[in-house]
């Protein structure tokens, strides 16, 4: 007998009406529950997303445990560039460290391409379990944005202005959009391999991009985000751009062939759509918000809920990813919440 897959998300994705508000979280998967911390005893990120087996059982954990109406693949905006030839490490408490940063075009030319079924046959494999035979959820599948990337190569590691990353921008025009090309390549192999995997959606996560003005973004990124879903685009699968502190840039995503555009907690439904956003919107409660009393979390989750329910093309999910201090339990209250709030 065939599993019963609950497609609402997916539906609400393609701006289709849906009875209730679906709703899953970023870095749902991992962080704050007690079997994956048990797991990080014995296992680096890196450890987990190489065995298949027990990389499905942390992605499908939050959506037994939540509810939730989508799993999101666990793994690390990283795991695709050590295939380039890009020496990663991801360091507890620090974040990804690259111990060969980026600083000429000698050294993108350097850099490799990448063939998912030879470099990452772990993250298809990962897909193949949880679409073939766990889920009854939509997977989403994801990458890292150029940008993103880009700034970690360039830098070394996690920064608080970029500054290393826009001056080399700025300074190096030429080897700037030799490295926008190769990370775009990279992003669209890796992502549909994802997808003829069994990833029944995409996120692409610009993170930091934020730190550029809208000039800026049209320049330097723009172009290569607009080829990036332009190819994306013709896997048919429902596509996602999300970034922090990147209000000033919605309109420009807008314009991309995306489906959804994610909204962190500066920016309601109502603000996005009067600045003449047109997409599906998902997004967007603070996550610090649910360190506090529920009767505080559920008056925030219930505004949002109120314009979710006005607007009708809206994924509830929160405006960044699940910290380690957050309790999973009202993880599972705030999904329940979210689902008899809002059921039409």
């Amino acid at each position: 007998m065939s599993r019963k897959i609950n497609d609402t998300i997916i539906r609400a994705y393609k701006g289709e009406k849906t009875d209730y508000t679906p709703a899953w979280f970023m870095r749902q998967a991992g962080r704050s529950q007690k079997e994956y911390r048990e797991l990080k005893k014995k296992y680096s990120l890196f450890e987990i997303t190489h065995q298949p087996e027990l990389c499905a059982y942390v992605t499908r954990l939050p959506v037994e445990h939540y509810n939730v109406d989508a799993a999101i693949l666990y793994k690390d905006i990283m795991s695709p560039l050590p295939a380039l030839g890009v020496d990663v490490e991801i360091k507890s408490g620090i974040g990804p460290v690259i111990h060969n940063p980026i600083s000429s075009l000698e050294d993108i030319e350097k850099l490799g391409t990448i063939n998912p079924k030879a470099d990452v046959p772990y993250v298809l494999e990962t897909i193949r379990i949880l679409t073939n035979e766990q889920l009854n959820v939509p997977l989403i599948g994801f990458s890292g944005a150029p940008f993103t990337l880009a700034s970690y190569m360039i830098e070394g590691g996690p920064s608080k202005n970029y500054a290393k990353t826009k001056a080399f921008m700025y300074k190096n025009p030429e080897a700037w959009f030799a490295l926008m090309d190769k990370l775009a390549d990279m992003v669209i192999t890796y992502v549909e391999a994802q997808v003829e995997a069994g990833a029944k959606a995409i996120q692409i996560f610009d993170s930091w991009v934020g730190a550029l003005n809208a000039s800026d973004y049209r320049s330097y990124i723009k172009p290569v985000m607009t080829r990036i879903f332009a190819e994306l685009q013709k896997q048919d699968v429902p596509l996602i751009m999300f970034g922090i502190g990147a209000s000033h840039l919605l309109l420009e995503w807008n314009d991309l062939s995306v489906d959804v555009i994610g909204l962190d907690w500066r920016t309601s439904i109502e603000e996005a759509r009067a600045l003449g956003v047109t997409k599906v919107l998902q997004g967007n409660l603070d996550p610090a918000i649910l360190l506090s009393d529920w009767e505080t979390i559920e008056s925030r989750t219930k505004k949002i809920l109120d314009q979710s329910i006005k607007d009708g093309h809206h994924v509830f999910n929160l405006g960044h990813g699940v910290t380690p201090d957050i309790d999973p339990r009202t993880l599972k209250k705030l999904t329940d919440l979210v689902h008899a709030y809002s059921a039409r």
